[in-house]
């Protein structure tokens, strides 16, 4: 691996970040805030960007070892860069804070260290709420969309950012690929911006909101999130565009482009609307007989959070802390289960649950019939065996690492329930969990050991886990290299 060439991608990504911190000076602005942490920030971030890309490699084309180099190291960068306006503004306590804080906005978890949320300037809660629409769809899928110089070796980044079993890649190249995603993501962001307006949101909360909901992030410029409104209305909106964010987003291309049967015809999305309709149901019933007394609030409450836990996006409208033990259990078990791959939602993703339950189904057929050839079939698709291996390995390296995560925790004397929570929601990218983690709660009184652990879980979830863990096998460490097939810097020309 070219150190040289990865650190030159890099630089470009903090160039972009450097500028994308300009943004929320707008707000700023407007209500009369102080303009130095963010130009500050801005400033740095945008100079030691430039300075890696000059004094590095010029980029050629990236091999897979170097495409998974970047993609984490990109990610590291955004969140210790990015942590930069909340540090120079004093928002967070200490600069692990900020970490945690720009962390879990960069990789949609949504977890928060900040007790007041209200009492901070608007434009360092801009920032707060654009880092998480900016890691929604991808820093690296953004830079492959505007870099095309990184020729093939795009795909690399492509196939290591985007979550999912599977990158789908509905055009032919690559780079026109991730801009069509992106057209799609402003245009749906853009949308649910302008319909939050008509129920009476100002135009601020409106686009934070439709940023975190559009990321499935779930950071909200609200002390009490979106229970702060008590709209109807806009529960209805956030509902709908949360599950449009939980959908492959290969299939809204799709639709967009004519093919009407396309959402129906895939079996995720089937299964996925299945979910999301089973449970808002159960939840609904649960909290009918043994807490709200009456259908319609349990319904409204049932079918907003079983809808935000399924996408991980985790906005709030009750404290559902407070709910029954199954309505809890439920959604905590939906947010391991995430929605779809190819989305901007975290957790395993519905497509491996569903390929799991097919897999077991089957081997229950062979039970009965040991010489029977039984494919496992997704619709009209067959699933390769290898692909199954790997869905399989997958969900046992996640519930490993969610155990061993528990066990880090329970270790710091942290409850079970709490443990159990936190790692569930860091690691699938949810943000609130239960107890000392719940919706009317934060992460700021954990060690900060356990909150740069967390940090680290946020990160393999939103990388898919591979991506980050193969950078420590051996085999890759040894084949790092700083100057061997290098092409000169621009310093050395």
């Amino acid at each position: 691996m070219r150190v040289g060439v990865v650190a030159n991608i890099v630089g470009s990504l903090l160039v972009f970040l450097g500028f994308s911190m300009l943004v929320p000076l707008v707000f700023s602005l407007y209500y009369g805030e102080d303009l130095a942490p963010l130009v500050l920030s801005s400033g740095i971030t945008l100079g030691c960007g430039l300075i890696l890309r000059y004094y590095t490699a010029p980029v050629t084309e990236l091999n897979h070892r170097e495409g998974y180099a970047v993609a984490t190291l990109g990610w590291v960068a955004a969140a210790a860069f990015g942590s930069l306006p909340f540090i120079l503004s004093g928002a967070t306590p200490t600069i692990i804070d900020a970490i945690f804080e720009t962390m879990s906005g960069f990789t949609t978890t949504g977890a928060t260290i900040l007790a007041d949320i209200e009492a901070l300037p608007r434009g360092i809660l801009f920032w707060r709420s654009l880092t998480q629409w900016l890691g929604g769809m991808g820093i690296i899928v953004l830079s492959v969309a505007i870099l095309p110089r990184l020729g093939a070796g795009g795909l690399q980044l492509f196939q290591a950012e985007l979550p999912g079993p599977v990158a789908d890649r509905f055009l032919p190249r690559v780079a026109a690929t991730s801009r069509v995603l992106w057209y799609l993501y402003v245009g749906m962001t853009l949308l649910q911006t302008i319909l939050l307006l008509f129920g009476g949101m100002t135009f601020y909360d409106a686009l934070t909101h439709a940023l975190a909901t559009m990321a499935t992030g779930g950071f909200s410029p609200r002390n009490l999130s979106v229970a702060a409104y008590n709209s109807l209305y806009l529960e209805a909106v956030l509902i709908v565009f949360m599950f449009l964010a939980g959908t492959n987003f290969t299939l809204h291309y799709q639709l967009l482009t004519g093919r009407r049967g396309a959402l129906w015809r895939n079996a995720e999305f089937r299964f996925y609307t299945f979910i999301v309709l089973g449970s808002t149901l159960l939840i609904s019933f649960n909290l009918w007989h043994h807490y709200y007394g009456s259908f319609f609030p349990a319904l409204r409450h049932g079918a907003f959070q079983a809808v935000s836990f399924t996408t991980t996006t985790a906005f709030t409208t009750a404290d559902f802390d407070q709910w029954p033990a199954f309505s809890r259990g439920l959604l905590l078990l939906l947010a391991t289960f995430g929605a779809s791959a190819g989305s901007t939602s975290g957790a395993l993703k519905q497509i491996r649950v569903l390929v799991l339950l097919k897999y077991s189904y089957r081997e229950l057929q062979r039970l009965l019939h040991p010489r029977a050839v039984v494919p496992l079939r997704l619709g009209e698709k067959t699933v390769p065996e290898q692909v199954i291996s790997e869905i399989v390995g997958f969900v046992f390296l996640y519930l490993t690492i969610f155990i061993l995560g528990v066990l880090v925790l329970t270790a710091f004397n942290i409850d079970l329930v709490t443990s159990l929570s936190a790692v569930a929601a860091s690691l699938g990218n949810i943000g609130p969990g239960l107890a000392a983690v719940g919706p009317m709660r934060n992460y700021l009184a954990f060690p900060p050991a356990l909150k740069l652990f967390l940090s680290f879980l946020m990160l393999l979830g939103r990388l898919e886990i591979y991506t980050v863990l193969v950078l420590l096998v051996p085999d890759y460490i040894r084949e790092v290299r700083l100057f061997s097939d290098r092409q000169p810097s621009r310093y050395q020309r």
